[in-house]
């Protein structure tokens, strides 16, 4: 038996085959086009992403025996909008999760509507980010497509409804949406009303490893593969990526360093942190999560490397920075490029290096956004604790991770031991691993923790820990000194 499995990223879909007992067989990886129309406007078309998707599982299968793919598990961006009228084709391009377009509409439902009753309906406050205030957007700002609508997905929703017709949702992305009661696993009537859109518009509800149908006759004509073969609900990126990691255990830690930063923490239990600085959310194992999701994370090394800098050479940029430096940069960076969701939700706020001088050098400022996006984790990082979660140990994936001068970073900032897994491809192995238990491999999420090999294990230095905990305590207040200057700083 054999799955693929498939991380529908920002910036590329990759793939992946695995047998049942876990090992990777094929990859492949497929770029698409990212459009930015406004300033903090982040859109793709839903169409690339098919494109890319079927030009890869077809590439992804050369030379092997299709009849031997039993199954399909997506993971995929979380947030996104894809809207679809009544003969199945997409209104406008899809408002990503990092699209920070919609400030008034999530100001006016936390002022009006209110962050209690929010977090009593959805476990959740309002992010510019998630779906909700989108919804809210269009029906002020585009109601001619509003009043299409006949279908809301998220989107690796829309790859399912691609390859089997079915407009479905797992728990986890759904609970990304501002419209889902996490606690209960079901849409909120009340807040369907608020954003106006109806449950016969909605997705129907699946846990992420459940089988929503097997192929179309269309897709499996257009894949090359056979039409039994079932498609999983799969799971937002990150739920995804924790199963990925073996994250599926009670205080259970993994960090994500993709485009976005998150840390990702499971649990048994549904809870609700009271200040609503991390998201409370289903998690893809039927149970619970908390999650801080910072916006702009491997991202930002790779805007200054390579629209700033000129290079693709992260390692060759890297090489300079030896550990005598850790902990001693008179440089430090805000990563707030794309505005900034967790713990500070604020879509006003920009990039900044702060502490230049004349002596400054071009290791300083590499150095400073790496270590500038590991502050900002440890924002959330600083939430969980406030809550008694004692985390001394987690794990590390994402395209970020594979740079052993950002592993230690991240192990002196947080203080905390790192586990980087064997398997690199957390979401979409994740992906995968859910897509075994739909076909029986496995008889539940949990069990599929067996498959995760850990690679080699970051232990902090507590001389250069102590260092960063005093660097931590500067950058922590540079936020703050210039909150109020960003909104002046937006373009008219």
């Amino acid at each position: 038996m054999k799955v693929i499995g498939i991380d529908l990223g920002t910036s590329a879909v990759k793939l992946l085959l695995v047998d049942e007992a876990g090992s990777i067989l094929n990859t492949v990886s497929k770029e698409y086009p990212l459009f930015l129309p406004h300033p903090g406007w982040s859109e793709q078309n839903p169409g690339d992403w098919w494109a890319a998707v079927t030009e890869g599982i077809r590439e992804l299968m050369r030379g092997a025996d299709p009849s031997d793919v039993a199954g399909i598990g997506c993971a995929g961006q979380m947030h996104g909008l894809v809207a679809l009228d009544k003969d199945g084709a997409v209104i406008r391009p899809a408002i990503l999760w990092n699209d920070g377009r919609t400030a008034e509409e999530t100001e006016w439902l936390n002022s009006e509507v209110g962050r209690e009753k929010l977090s009593a309906l959805t476990a959740n406050i309002a992010f510019a980010g998630f779906t909700a205030p989108k919804l809210l957007w269009m029906r002020n700002h585009e109601p001619e497509n509003f009043a299409r609508i006949a279908r809301i997905m998220l989107p690796k929703d829309y790859i399912n409804w691609r390859l089997t017709g079915v407009h479905c949702c797992d728990m986890s992305d759904a609970s990304g949406m501002l419209l889902l009661d996490v606690k209960n696993r079901r849409w909120s009537k009340e807040m369907l009303d608020i954003c106006g859109v109806s449950e016969a518009q909605m997705p129907r509800l699946f846990e992420s490893w459940e089988t929503v149908g097997t192929l179309s006759p269309e897709a499996a004509r257009e894949l090359g593969l056979p039409q039994t073969v079932k498609v999983a609900a799969g799971a937002g990126d990150n739920a995804a990526a924790a199963v990925g990691t073996g994250t599926v255990t009670d205080g259970a830690c993994n960090l994500s360093l993709g485009t976005s930063g998150t840390i990702f923490i499971a649990s048994d239990t549904f809870g609700v942190d009271p200040h609503n600085a991390l998201h409370s959310f289903a998690h893809a194992n039927g149970k619970y999560h908390l999650m801080g999701c910072m916006l702009s994370a491997a991202s930002c090394n790779k805007w200054f490397c390579g629209d700033i800098l000129g290079t693709g050479d992260y390692a060759g940029e890297q090489a300079a920075i030896g550990e005598e430096r850790l902990g001693r940069n008179s440089v430090f960076f805000l990563p707030y490029l794309m505005g900034e969701r967790s713990p500070i939700n604020d879509t006003d706020a920009r990039g900044t290096f702060t502490g230049l001088s004349m002596d400054t050098s071009r290791a300083d400022m590499v150095q400073a956004v790496l270590e500038g996006v590991a502050f900002a984790i440890r924002d959330s990082f600083e939430v969980a604790k406030s809550l008694g979660l004692n985390i001394r140990r987690s794990t590390l994936c994402g395209g970020g991770a594979r740079s052993p001068l950002w592993q230690k970073i991240l192990a002196d900032v947080l203080n905390i031991s790192l586990d980087i897994p064997q398997t690199e491809e957390g979401p979409g192995y994740g992906g995968a691993m859910l897509a075994l238990v739909g076909c029986g491999a496995f008889e539940s999420v949990a069990a599929c923790r067996e498959l995760v090999r850990v690679k080699k294990t970051v232990e902090p230095d507590p001389e250069t820990a102590a260092r960063y905990e005093a660097q931590y305590q500067k950058f922590r207040r540079i936020y703050p000194a210039l909150r109020d200057l960003f909104p002046k700083l937006k373009q008219s």
